[in-house]
């Protein structure tokens, strides 16, 4: 079955552009203009992945993005932020609020359908790996279902991703151009601020809790998760 995709960008042009090379490749699309009924369709019908402008009318895609993290049916839904907008800031905000990538206006509509595609590719790997679990924290690939202390969790694709590459590598170092490119499918580290990888790491931290502190920042090199911390 053709995985659906939901536009959010309220010009026309730029719209019927993204949906002609996304059917092209074989998605189904679903198209809002306004952030409002961004939420409805959403919620209406959750898609397997939302490309989502900024600058929108009424509602922004900030505080779409937050309204989607925040609502357990679509918490996990990945989303891809497109915008004119190039100022870092902009781009650090995106994510800290949750987006799993970020595409910046003018931008190649290929490159926007192979970064869909990768994204999707993370979330649903065509063979899920065993269960992992360090400590209190357990991940489970193929319910895509991470608990602490028995507790589930709602993290982000992309977090879920970081979390699983940090675990599956068993207290081995990882550092930020192996996780661009294995997390985030970059095949050359320059293609994103590394900037992006300590973002994500904060927010897991964060979610994890007492937990988060056994993802150490190695000085220079990258992070680890430590399996037996001191």
């Amino acid at each position: 079955m053709a995985r659906e995709v939901l536009v959010v960008e309220d010009e026309p042009d730029i719209c019927r552009l993204v949906v002609l090379h996304l059917e092209r490749d074989g998605f189904r699309c679903r198209t809002a203009a306004n952030g409002l009924d961004a939420l409805r369709e959403a919620k209406a019908d959750v898609p397997d992945l939302v490309v989502l402008d900024l600058m929108l009318p009424g509602i922004d895609g900030l505080e779409v993005c937050r309204r989607l993290r925040s609502d357990a049916s679509t918490a996990g839904v990945p989303i891809i932020m497109l915008t004119a907008k190039s100022d870092e800031v902009d781009r650090v905000v995106g994510l800290e609020v949750g987006a799993d990538d970020y595409v910046a206006k003018p931008f190649s509509p290929k490159e926007l359908v192979a970064r869909v595609r990768a994204v999707l590719r993370r979330s649903r790997p065509d063979h899920p790996p065993r269960v992992l679990a360090v400590g209190p924290v357990t991940l489970d690939p193929e319910r895509h279902r991470v608990t602490l202390g028995g507790r589930a969790l709602q993290l982000t694709h992309k977090e879920f991703d970081l979390l699983q590459a940090l675990l599956e590598a068993a207290g081995r170092v990882l550092s930020r151009e192996y996780l661009l490119n294995h997390v985030w499918g970059y095949a050359r580290a320059d293609e994103i601020e590394t900037r992006t990888v300590d973002v994500h790491v904060r927010r897991l931290r964060a979610k994890l809790g007492d937990a988060g502190s056994r993802i150490a920042t190695i000085k220079s090199v990258g992070y680890r998760f430590e399996v037996d911390p001191a």
